[in-house]
């Protein structure tokens, strides 16, 4: 439509009357009024596109990932604007390769340490086993504390006949119980017969009576049998057998000594440049490490069997003592005395049926 306005205007004749004054034509009104809608036309379709675009930014605002900053001054270029979006990629490719870095940087040291640790042990193992083969061959020396070694075969022996006592005295146990199980059911019986057997009344009543008084009688023996089995059994399975756990302990620090003594010796023995040289001095220093871990176990023994033959020397003296007078009571008929010696070593008889397990345990 402006192009045809326009058109029109500058095809126009102008006519000039006779005084030389341009005239008033009706084409110059239709002229004026056209371009004044035309530029009504103009600034409204302007004011309802700036309208949506302030819409636009008010509604949705400004994208900080797309945000720009200008590195030069005004007017200048755009190769000084830095989008900030590469900025942050950069930032973040840093920090997790950095943190990749780290993690990857651990898991090698744990295992180097790992292979390091194998390696030592490794090593370990072989100079011990080759130790223990040249000994068993005849072909190597070891250290050898004689009296320590007697005391620790002495100890040996003494738990070997120990545990023949302990399995001697469970066998007695378990075939005194059953005894006094039957002497029980025995009573029973002849009390039951005494009632039902009138010419018999009084042969079977005493004999009831009997069985009974011997099966309480019993009873008392059992435990003390039993508290006698328990002090046995703590003294074997577990004092002695602490100690030789402690005693296996100085076995193999005997054997680790004399294999990296053995060792030192080779070294000593060979030739002596700058490789040597430093093999034999890590040598000497694992040969002293071997040393005073060998010589604080063969005291930690020393000390143990110490205390162990004072400790067994008194269990034994006051469970022997218990044993015999138990004993030597109950097949006398001494029911009196038989009681007396369980007061004396604070032995407390369980009741009947202690032994059995409650409704809630048997769930």
């Amino acid at each position: 439509m402006t192009d045809s306005i326009m058109s029109k205007a500058a095809t126009m004749e102008i006519p000039i009357n006779s005084n030389g004054d341009t005239g008033t034509l009706p084409e110059d009104d239709s002229l004026e009024q056209a371009a004044k809608v035309q530029w009504s036309l103009d600034e409204k379709v302007g004011s309802s596109r700036g309208n949506r675009d302030l819409q636009q930014v008010m509604v949705s605002g400004p994208n900080l990932n797309e945000t720009s900053i200008v590195s030069g001054g005004y007017g200048g270029t755009a190769d000084g604007i830095i989008p900030t979006s590469s900025i942050k990629g950069s930032n973040m490719h840093h920090s997790s390769s950095s943190s990749s870095m780290t993690a990857e940087e651990t898991t090698r040291g744990v295992a180097v340490e790992k292979l390091e640790t194998v390696r030592k042990w490794g090593l370990n193992t072989y100079k011990c086993t080759k130790q223990m083969i040249s000994e068993r061959f005849g072909r190597g020396s070891r250290t050898v504390d004689l009296e320590l070694e007697a005391q620790i075969e002495v100890l040996r022996d003494t738990k070997r006949k120990y545990e023949s006592v302990l399995r001697l005295a469970r066998a007695l146990t378990n075939h005194f119980y059953n005894m006094v199980q039957t002497q029980h059911a025995l009573g029973d019986t002849f009390a039951d017969l005494s009632q039902k057997s009138p010419e018999l009344r009084d042969e079977f009543g005493y004999n009831a009576e009997t069985q009974k008084l011997l099966c309480k009688n019993g009873e008392t023996l059992l435990g003390a049998i039993n508290f006698f089995v328990s002090s046995i059994n703590t003294l074997v399975n577990k004092t002695m057998e602490d100690t030789l756990m402690t005693i296996k302990l100085y076995e193999n620090a005997r054997l680790e000594f004399d294999a990296y003594r053995t060792d030192l010796e080779e070294l000593s023995m060979g030739p002596r440049d700058a490789v040597t040289v430093a093999r034999i001095d890590a040598a000497q220093q694992q040969y002293q490490v071997q040393k005073e871990k060998y010589e604080r176990l063969r005291s930690d023994v020393t000390i143990k069997l110490k205390f162990l033959e004072e400790n067994k020397v008194k269990v034994m003296h006051k469970q022997l003592l218990l044993f015999h007078n138990a004993i030597s009571a109950y097949f006398a008929g001494n029911q009196q005395q038989l009681e007396q010696t369980l007061k004396q070593f604070n032995i407390k008889l369980k009741p009947p049926g202690a032994d059995k397990p409650s409704w809630l345990e048997e769930q």
